[in-house]
């Protein structure tokens, strides 16, 4: 210690407080991140009734954060434009396949930050923030119109538009500052009205019902991988996958099945 010059002892992770001069100055951490980085970061790391370990690094990982989505809003900015409606996805084609994946997962993630928000569980809406960024990240960089469509957009920016006014509703309570100048600047304003008196986005029903489940498959009760079918495939047509996938025969091993046993919605076991 500089004031005395004897060993600095460590009494290990400890609340802040100002009698143990351990505290770490808000306004610092404005000055150089800005409020939001603050805001984010501290309702990220933990939910607001614990304690939480501070650690500067998850400041930086906020700060890149907003930065990402920043980057991605005002990069898409040109693209940004306002159908009448989302067509429903049981209208859309074959080919949008990717496109209901990821409108889906969006309304999905839309679905848990609404429930979160309900019960002030605020940590896992700033990761549903996160998530929805990465799904939006991951769309099609194809914008070419589909054949035969009619829709004042392509499916493609039908969902990123779609997704972008959730994302900013969702978070502008944590980040109010960032997302209201996005809002702003995209043009949602004209649509939709100021950010602070916005409806609240709704979840589409018709969006969350898939296509394709994912079934965990496993021989002999091991988990061996898992395999997509239709979500109306019958009881044959899933043992039928469930045999001929690869991984499947390679632990079968050219074994005698015995039976196979399927629990719809869950897993498929082959036993040998």
């Amino acid at each position: 210690l500089k004031s005395d010059g004897k060993p600095v002892e460590s009494g290990g992770i400890r609340t802040m407080s100002k009698s143990k001069n351990n505290g770490v100055d808000p306004q610092a951490l404005i000055e150089r991140y800005g409020a939001d980085t603050a805001r984010f970061f501290m309702m990220f790391a933990s939910p607001p009734e614990d304690t939480l370990a501070w650690n500067d690094d998850g400041v930086e990982g906020a700060f890149r954060f907003l930065r990402r989505m920043w980057d991605y809003c005002k990069g898409n900015a040109s693209s940004i434009q306002f159908p009448e409606s989302i067509a429903r996805v049981s209208d859309w084609t074959k080919e949008d396949a990717t496109l209901r994946k990821a409108r889906t997962e969006i309304h999905r993630i839309l679905q848990q930050a609404s429930f979160d928000y309900n019960r002030m569980q605020f940590n896992t809406v700033a990761s549903a923030g996160m998530k929805l960024l990465n799904t939006l990240e991951k769309l099609p960089v194809n914008t070419t119109p589909l054949p035969n469509n009619n829709r004042p957009l392509n499916a493609k920016l039908q969902v990123m538009n779609e997704g972008v006014g959730i994302l900013l509703r969702i978070l502008h309570p944590i980040v109010p500052h960032v997302t209201y100048a996005l809002w702003r600047e995209l043009g949602f304003e004209h649509q939709f009205g100021d950010l602070l008196t916005a409806p609240w986005p709704q979840v589409d029903e018709a969006a969350l019902v898939q296509d394709e489940i994912e079934l965990v498959l496993q021989v002999n009760g091991k988990h061996r991988g898992a395999i997509l079918v239709a979500r109306t495939a019958d009881r044959a047509g899933i043992e039928r996958l469930a045999l001929e996938n690869p991984n499947a025969q390679k632990h079968i091993a050219g074994q005698a099945v015995k039976k196979v046993i399927v629990v719809p919605g869950r897993l498929v076991n082959i036993v040998v």
